[in-house]
């Protein structure tokens, strides 16, 4: 089995177990009274989440992990979509591997559902890419059952994209009928103040709780938002679209990285619920 190492820990959050259980349930511990577990009775269709470091957002990614932790609905794989930081790959890149590891463990690749998918396959893409895998070890200290998942770096975000990649995985799950939620890696406004931040961010937020995912990519472009996931977010938004008219974003949580450290200049970061109303869906 090809397995990819985490290339990350140590960086991004503890490359020690025990110190990274103890990180992820500290702040768990400091947010859990805010969190509004009455948001799990809905079907989940998926979450956005930031992906800095932990100690600056996990205290915004806690809170879409906390939820689905509360709805006790068991997913085959989360598919993980995220930014490509580096240039490597092409414009959407599934992954080589058969599965990653972290210090918390060994999760496998949904082999089926990425053979299935018609979109080329990078190890370079994935490799020194952290969006995607900051992502997992919440995964798996939250969660208590076995899963798969499958990891998306995009290096060209626009709405076509962002399409394809949202009618691929709407094809292939119902093919294998697989039970899928879809994990959207971002941050918010990058290294501005955080007057400025919440201003720009504020355009964004407002087409994603309105499920806009073509106006959300226009909107970033327009105003210069330094957002760097609009591409999975989107693609998130365009696949909740597709599967059902109840479809809705709740904004968990806001904040930044001066909340941890102060500084004139900060890193904006932000948690959604997408989830799925009573009603029709497709």
């Amino acid at each position: 089995m090809k397995i990819r190492q985490a290339q990350f820990a140590g960086k991004f959050y503890p490359s020690d177990k025990i110190e990274l259980q103890n990180l992820i349930s500290k702040i768990r511990d400091t947010e859990i009274d805010l969190i509004k577990l009455n948001l799990a009775k809905n079907k989940i269709i998926g979450g956005i989440v930031p992906h800095a470091g932990y100690i600056y957002s996990a205290y915004q990614a806690v809170y879409f992990f906390e939820i689905l932790k509360a709805s006790e609905q068991k997913f085959d794989t989360f598919i993980i979509i995220n930014p490509n930081h580096t240039g490597y790959g092409e414009a959407i890149n599934l992954d080589t591997n058969d599965a990653w590891e972290t210090p918390l463990g060994i999760t496998k690749i949904d082999a089926d559902l990425n053979n299935l998918l018609n979109f080329p396959k990078s190890e370079i893409a994935h490799n020194y890419e952290h969006s995607g895998e900051v992502m997992l070890p919440l995964l798996q200290y939250f969660l208590n059952y076995d899963f798969k998942i499958l990891p998306f770096t995009i290096g060209e975000q626009n709405y076509y994209n962002t399409q394809l990649i949202a009618s691929q995985l709407r094809m292939a799950s119902l093919k294998l009928n697989r039970k899928i939620c879809i994990i959207a890696s971002t941050d918010f406004s990058h290294y501005v103040s955080p007057e400025e931040g919440k201003q720009k961010d504020a355009k964004a937020i407002h087409e994603i709780l309105n499920l806009n995912p073509e106006k959300l990519i226009k909107t970033v472009k327009e105003n210069h938002i330094s957002m760097c996931g609009y591409g999975p977010v989107s693609a998130l938004l365009e696949y909740a679209n597709s599967c059902t008219d109840k479809a809705k974003a709740k904004l968990l949580k806001y904040g930044n990285s001066g909340d941890v450290y102060p500084s004139a200049e900060v890193v904006d970061y932000a948690s959604f619920l997408i989830y799925e109303t009573h009603g029709k869906t497709f």
